[in-house]
């Protein structure tokens, strides 16, 4: 579904990545782990065309992305969850989720994916007329991966979902991205501090080190190398 070539991105001179190299197939739940500043967002944003790459390439079902805008990206069936939730604070729940549903125009099917999101998150349904700046960071959490679902993504770029969360919202939130994946078929690439718990939730990982893939696996295989114990896991 995604392949990701040998790109190499920069932030003025400065090279955060350096010739990355990954793949996705559909339906899987991959993770990205490494340490802060590894380069693990840019490679999100990189998908995305927030931060396009300088070199190297990226397809997504086959079509070549990385020359795109990222309206025509999330048009082709790509969502971004950013780092940070940035939900809208002054609009309400309900017309966060709208936003999410800009592109669309099947309006019966974007009341259908509202209902089914308010039943995966009853808070959101209690929350829909409050603005989104009033609720907790759960709820924005819940509510940003509900924006980015109102798109109808057939790939779901996640930043950080477990940032600044209370450890019983992440178990949560996790149980939810495992749900998202396996009733709705969405493919989900994932990108997290929280090694353990991503490795949990995950068919496949990736390892970045200064803005290089430096080992790749299975997520069990990865939960059980000692490397990525002592490194990651605290273990």
């Amino acid at each position: 579904m995604l392949a990701i070539s040998s790109i190499e991105t920069y932030y003025g001179n400065i090279r955060a990545l350096r010739g990355v190299s990954i793949d996705i197939s559909e339906g899987e739940i991959i993770t990205l782990i490494g340490a802060n500043g590894a380069g693990k967002s840019t490679t999100l944003m990189s998908v995305s065309g927030l931060v396009p790459p300088r070199k190297g390439e990226i397809f997504f079902m086959g079509k070549a992305i990385h020359g795109l805008s990222p309206n025509e990206i999330v048009a082709l069936g790509i969502s971004q969850v950013p780092e940070g939730r940035r939900i809208f604070p002054y609009l309400t729940v309900s017309e966060n989720l709208d936003m999410g549903a800009f592109l669309r125009k099947d309006k019966e099917e974007i009341r259908k994916d509202m209902n089914y999101l308010y039943e995966l998150f009853p808070i959101l349904s209690e929350r829909r007329n409050q603005a989104g700046g009033t609720l907790s960071g759960g709820e924005q959490q819940m509510l940003a991966i509900s924006r980015a679902l109102m798109a109808r993504p057939k790939l779901l770029l996640l930043d950080e979902p477990s940032l600044g969360l209370a450890p019983i919202i992440i178990r949560q939130i996790f149980e939810i991205i495992k749900k998202i994946n396996a009733e709705n078929n969405t493919t989900i690439f994932l990108v997290e501090q929280n090694a353990n718990l991503a490795l949990q939730v995950a068919h496949r990982g990736y390892v970045m080190e200064n803005g290089k893939i430096t080992l790749s696996d299975t997520a069990a295989n990865l939960l059980a190398n000692e490397e990525v114990k002592k490194a990651y896991l605290g273990i």
